[in-house]
């Protein structure tokens, strides 16, 4: 008698589990994404020379 009622409540809560199944979904927002990037980019350029260049570029102002 135990076995004819655990076949159809089996059978019946694989049906109702099965219906369970999780979901995912995607969508496209709907205003386009902005992006504010304010950067302030600054630099520094040290050179050094040799003497006889640094007196060559004083002496000489028409090389550049």
């Amino acid at each position: 008698m135990k076995l004819r009622l655990i076949g159809p409540s089996l059978a019946l809560s694989i049906m109702m589990l099965s219906g369970c199944v999780p979901r995912i979904e995607l969508a496209a927002p709907k205003e386009p994404i902005t992006i504010n990037m304010n950067v302030k980019i600054e630099h520094e350029i040290h050179i050094k020379v040799d003497k006889d260049v640094e007196n060559l570029l004083k002496n000489q102002n028409d090389l550049f």
